[in-house]
């Protein structure tokens, strides 16, 4: 039975890396149609057809993604854009219409805005008793100096609410910029050992957490930013890692696909840099985690899961 996928988000990292693993899913066999959605027109052939959408704070957003669920007849629906998870998580009941409302695979409102706002993610895990670096908002410090001194050494600065390594910066000395340090801003102290990419996956049927970890072995700013290479870990390697993201993952009550930065600290204990609801870019070395959402979320398409 042909089952239709919708992807948002289609042409970022995280929307291409699941567009070749369905595709890769149909070159298999597997009747599937996939379709991808993005901002801007776009020509993918990992997708079976592909349709510009609103930007998610438009207001025309949701009434065209509704337009398209019902024109597509989706059975399952993939947000993979960190601005739009919030406002999909609320409307998700929404997108259909009775017997063909898709599965869309977000976790709740509340978890979602947890993730959504770096801030609200270390509040959550620290008073959770989650490892996290010492963090703070923005306004705490006015100059690095302040912050430097207050840390006891390096800090990372970014801000509250974006995507990936965007805004991202190591502060070291007093003398470096901190213009644009406000409070859409986060402070962290830098954690200076191996950095992880954990895919994680937690069934919303089971409440049993799946998890692939992955080792950031190049980074695109050398010492922070996105992973430029991965290195697929066996399971036996880094359990404490595996196992930190497991806790943020539980107590955030997130469910379907988790996307984590974890990073050790001077000492070498892992510390929760900051999770996404969502799947990451890095979500084709962890392939079995596509296999569980459309297990969970579709039931109708064990095939898939299978093939």
């Amino acid at each position: 039975m042909m089952r239709t996928v919708v992807v948002t988000g289609a042409g970022g990292p995280a929307g291409k890396a699941l567009g070749r693993q369905l595709a890769a899913l149909r070159a298999k066999g597997c009747e599937l149609l996939s379709i991808g959605t993005d901002t801007r027109a776009l020509v993918d052939a990992n997708f079976a057809m592909t349709v510009q959408v609103p930007r998610a704070d438009s207001a025309q957003y949701a009434p065209a993604l509704r337009e398209l669920v019902a024109q597509t007849r989706a059975d399952v629906v993939i947000p993979t854009v960190s601005e739009e998870l919030v406002r999909i998580a609320g409307i998700a009941h929404l997108l259909g219409e009775d017997e063909r409302a898709p599965a869309v695979v977000v976790s709740t409102p509340a978890a979602t805005t947890l993730c959504e706002d770096k801030l609200f993610t270390m509040w959550a895990l620290e008073a959770a008793g989650v490892a996290v670096p010492k963090f703070a908002g923005g306004t705490e410090h006015g100059t690095a100096r302040s912050a430097l001194d207050a840390f006891g050494g390096p800090v990372i600065v970014k801000p509250r609410v974006s995507r990936g390594g965007r805004g991202v910066r190591l502060v070291e000395d007093p003398r470096d910029d901190w213009g644009g340090v406000d409070a859409r801003s986060l402070i962290q102290s830098f954690a200076p050992g191996v950095e992880y990419a954990p895919q994680v996956y937690r069934s919303p049927r089971t409440g049993a957490v799946s998890i692939v970890v992955l080792e950031k072995t190049v980074l695109r700013e050398g010492r922070v930013g996105n992973a430029v290479e991965t290195r697929r870990l066996p399971a036996h390697e880094a359990a404490d890692v595996a196992w930190l993201a497991a806790s943020a993952v539980t107590k955030l009550g997130l469910v379907g696909p988790i996307d984590l930065d974890i990073r050790r600290d001077e000492q070498g204990v892992p510390v929760v840099l900051e999770v996404n609801a969502r799947f990451g870019a890095n979500s084709e070395h962890a392939p079995e985690l596509l296999d569980l959402v459309l297990d969970d979320w579709a039931p109708a398409m064990e095939e898939l899961a299978t093939a």
